[in-house]
């Protein structure tokens, strides 16, 4: 963004929402037993579609939380830390992300319900149930229809970072890819946390980032936006809070 001249308060954003993010993973969150990790599923999933009552909407989307004089993307701060909690739980979990997706189809959101169809499919590559499978399914066919209404204008510097500076300079295109790509390998294979957690939160970020490159849809944690640097910097903190000592990281 630098490079770009984009403006300074992006960069201050940024800055701020990672030092932010640091400390949130250095701290840690307190360990949660059942009932506090249903009651964190239900006010994440509310925080999700809060946008739906409160905006602001621009063509009848409502996909940001209003936060004093700036706006936070809500999927990309609540779906990873969802992603997390749905993968814990066999019972609810699935009917959890498919609430969800229901509400990415509302406000209309195709990053986020790709976001969430990828959440599902790490869920399912570790369960292996035909429940996850169905949600995976209706993941892929809401995403398509709120892609088919969804659409806003690119804004700059936070949606099409990757093609934009493509054109302009492609070495920082490569870069901003590449790094991208060993956040989500890094996710996936590099915290020491079970895979039940791993490949969901990796997947997540994975589907943010197809949606940007697809269409007009923020690049997570290169773009502008707060949402996506404390998003995940939560999901891995609440990760940690749930880990049980017994179970390896395979």
């Amino acid at each position: 963004m630098a490079s770009g001249d984009a403006p300074r308060d992006y960069l201050i954003v940024n800055s701020g929402a990672l030092l932010l993010a640091a400390l949130i993973v250095l701290i840690g969150l307190p360990k949660l037993g059942q009932r506090a990790r249903l009651i964190a599923g239900g006010v994440l999933l509310a925080l999700f579609a809060l946008p739906l009552l409160t905006g602001p909407s621009m063509n009848g989307i409502a996909r940001w939380l209003p936060l004093w004089d700036f706006i936070l993307h809500a999927g990309m701060l609540t779906i990873p830390s969802l992603a997390v909690l749905a993968a814990r739980e066999e019972r609810l979990g699935p009917p959890g992300i498919l609430a969800a997706l229901l509400v990415t189809f509302a406000q209309p959101d195709f990053a986020s319900a790709f976001a969430l169809t990828g959440g599902a499919i790490g869920i399912y590559q570790v369960r292996n149930d035909w429940r996850v499978g169905l949600v995976i399914i209706a993941g892929f066919l809401i995403a398509i229809a709120a892609a088919l209404q969804g659409e806003l204008p690119a804004a700059p510097f936070v949606e099409r970072i990757i093609i934009d500076a493509l054109r302009t300079n492609p070495a920082m295109a490569a870069l901003l890819a590449l790094s991208l790509a060993g956040s989500i390998l890094l996710m996936a294979f590099g915290t020491g946390l079970p895979r039940i957690t791993r490949y969901p939160v990796a997947l997540s970020l994975f589907g943010f980032w197809l949606a940007a490159l697809i269409s007009n849809y923020p690049t997570p944690l290169a773009g502008y936006g707060a949402a996506a640097i404390v998003g995940y910097a939560l999901a891995h903190a609440l990760a940690f809070a749930l880990r049980d000592e017994r179970e390896g990281t395979p």
